[in-house]
């Protein structure tokens, strides 16, 4: 048996995955535990937290059978919110990104205060007598050790509501929200032992982390250059920069490698929307004329970053009788791809390569339209579930198998390189200009 296994649990939008590895980054066991997402009306989306929060995680533990970890750390999608009882279990649905009840910010001027206040606001009207009101991270953390204390990465994505002078949670604000701190989940410092986890001798957890940070941690996507794009259910685009720079509507933030910034964001153009339109057109492989193929603009739910706006609607757009469903189906691609080539285009360095990582590099088509639109050679991690690994990782730090988060760079491994097709990307850049101005 693999001797020092930690495991890194990620809770995602469609499924909670598991990671056990070893000291080298050795993926020992995996599991997923698949969960719906419920849209009950076309701005709403949300988790049935019992089930994705409470539960998944610990049936995802357990689903990786005989290891014997020394600890174990749980990351999520950002931001997530709930009310729970007593015992720490969900009581309201599961409030994710996009959903129309974080949007109140927006439409009252005050979108600094961020999604996860107006979820709160909410949670707290719809159940005040809630024992709290917690992130994802948090509910599983309480349902695997006891304690929804999280660590500072994940208080520090709350938005207003955490105070970066105090590192603490900003108490008028939560009084605003209906809401009072010891309703909150405790913070920690990074890499802080929570406790043990429960039913596993000698294995302690760690306070968690967000999906994307964690993914970032193990991908090695750390040179200037380099573009991190996670494929999952959410698209998620990170180009490496040398300095901070404020480019407008996109985000801007330290490389957890350090010593160089990232510049980019989360798109709903990733596994959500392929999924959506598949759903559509259905499954095939029939060849497609590369010269031929309609374009997509890839928002039935909104877009994030760049364009903030939840109100976008998807469209198909140059039809005519000569496409059938497999060209649909491949310009679905290529719009993923077309908005991660944006964000790439944002950034005020010349990208060399994209280091791709996430479920949705196990897609084939989705890996090559990605090369082929963005004109860049994609280096695919080796281990998808980068989200998962990371975590692994950060629980070794609380059971003092680690010292330092920059060095998880050493787990990066690629599987292999796709490279752009000759044949589609004349096409494919002809296609983009179209899809910049038909898509917003």
């Amino acid at each position: 048996m693999a001797q020092n296994v930690t495991v890194g649990i990620d809770i995602g939008t469609s499924s909670v995955k598991a990671i056990a590895a070893d000291d080298d980054g050795n993926v020992v066991a995996r599991a997923r535990i698949p969960h719906d997402f419920h849209v009950p009306s076309p701005q709403r989306f949300e988790h049935d937290a019992r089930i994705a929060w409470h539960d998944g995680p610990k049936r995802a533990l357990e689903a990786l059978g005989a290891i014997d970890p020394r600890g174990v750390s749980v990351a999520a999608m950002v931001p997530s919110l709930t009310a729970v009882n007593d015992a720490g279990v969900p009581v309201t649905p599961g409030l994710l990104y996009g959903d129309e009840r974080g949007h109140q910010a927006e439409k009252s001027n005050q979108p600094e205060r961020g999604e996860l206040t107006e979820f709160l606001r909410w949670q707290a009207k719809e159940r005040p007598d809630a024992r709290g009101y917690w992130m994802a991270q948090a509910v599983a953390n309480n349902a695997l050790a006891g304690d929804p204390k999280v660590s500072l990465i994940v208080g520090a994505t709350a938005g207003a509501l955490f105070d970066f002078k105090s590192f603490g949670w900003d108490g008028d604000l939560l009084g605003e929200c209906g809401a009072r701190v010891d309703q909150m989940p405790t913070i920690g410092a990074p890499g802080e032992a929570l406790g043990e986890v429960i039913g596993r001798d000698n294995c302690v957890l760690e306070g968690g982390s967000v999906d994307a940070f964690a993914e970032q941690l193990v991908a090695g996507a750390n040179d200037v250059g380099d573009v991190l794009v996670i494929l999952g259910t959410t698209l998620i685009v990170w180009a490496v920069a040398p300095e901070a720079v404020d480019v407008p509507n996109y985000y801007a933030m330290p490389n957890t490698a350090g010593g160089t910034y990232l510049i980019g964001g989360p798109s709903n153009a990733g596994g959500l929307f392929l999924n959506w339109a598949t759903a559509l057109l259905g499954e095939g492989s029939e060849v497609v004329d590369p010269a031929n193929v309609p374009i997509w603009v890839p928002y039935p739910r909104g877009e994030r970053v760049p364009l903030q706006d939840p109100d976008r609607r998807g469209q198909l757009v140059d039809l005519d009788l000569t496409h059938g469903p497999a060209a649909a189906r491949r310009a679905a691609l290529e719009a993923t791809a077309f908005a991660t080539r944006r964000m790439i285009d944002a950034s005020p360095v010349p990208a060399r390569r994209i280091v791709a990582t996430g479920g949705g590099t196990r897609l084939d088509g989705w890996v090559e339209a990605l090369a082929d639109c963005t004109g860049l050679p994609v280096h695919v991690c080796a281990v998808p579930e980068g989200g998962a690994l990371g975590s692994a990782f950060l629980a070794r730090l609380a059971c003092g198998l680690e010292t330092s988060m920059t060095d998880a760079a050493r787990w990066a491994r690629t599987a292999r390189v796709v490279d752009p097709s000759p044949k589609w990307q004349a096409h494919a850049d002809a296609r983009y200009a179209r899809f910049c101005a038909v898509a917003g």
